[in-house]
C-alpha cells in the first residue's frame, strides 16, 4: 500500500553507519510506496571557527556514504538522489534540501547519545523533528525492533 508520506523522502546521513542503519530500517517501507530517496549529507562549515577537517576529507566521506546509500537503494529497487550541500546549521540546510525536492518527509533513525542527552543539547535531531513544517519520519533503529 503506498504511503503518501514516503513518496519523496529526504534521509540525511552522516557516516557510512548511519547510511546503513538509516537505510536498512527505510528502504523497505519507501519500496512499498514506490516512494524515492533524496539522500544528504551536510558538510558542515565551522561559521568562522576552524574546521577539524578539510573540506576534501569531509567530501570524501560524503563519497564513501553515497556510495552505500546508492548500493542499497539499488539493491531495493529504489529510485535515488545524493546531495552533498554546505552549511553552518545541518537542520537548516536539510530543510533547504527537502524545501527544493518538495519532499513529502524527512526520515532518520536518530543516533548519538541517550534520548536526555539529546533532548538536554539541542541537538540535529531536535531540530529536525521541532523546526520543520514538513513530516518527519523517526525510524527505530534496526537493532532496536
Amino acid at each position: 500500500m503506498s504511503d503518501p508520506l514516503l513518496q519523496t523522502v529526504v534521509v540525511p546521513v552522516a557516516s557510512v553507519e548511519d547510511a546503513e542503519s538509516t537505510f536498512a530500517a527505510a528502504l523497505d517501507r519507501i519500496a512499498a510506496s514506490d516512494g524515492r530517496v533524496v539522500a544528504v549529507h551536510v558538510v558542515e562549515k565551522g561559521g568562522g571557527v576552524p574546521d577539524k577537517a578539510s573540506v576534501e576529507q569531509r567530501e570524501e566521506v560524503g563519497e564513501e556514504i553515497f556510495e552505500v546509500v546508492e548500493r542499497a537503494c539499488e539493491d531495493a529497487g529504489v529510485a535515488v538522489e545524493t546531495r552533498l550541500e554546505y552549511g553552518t546549521d545541518v537542520a537548516e540546510t536539510i530543510f533547504d534540501v527537502a524545501d527544493d525536492v518538495d519532499a513529502t518527509s524527512i526520515a532518520f533513525t536518530p543516533r548519538g547519545g541517550s534520548r536526555w542527552v539529546r533532548m538536554l543539547t539541542g541537538d540535529v535531531t531536535l531540530s529536525l523533528v521541532t523546526e520543520t513544517d514538513r513530516p518527519v519520519v523517526v525510524l527505530p533503529d534496526e537493532d532496536d525492533e
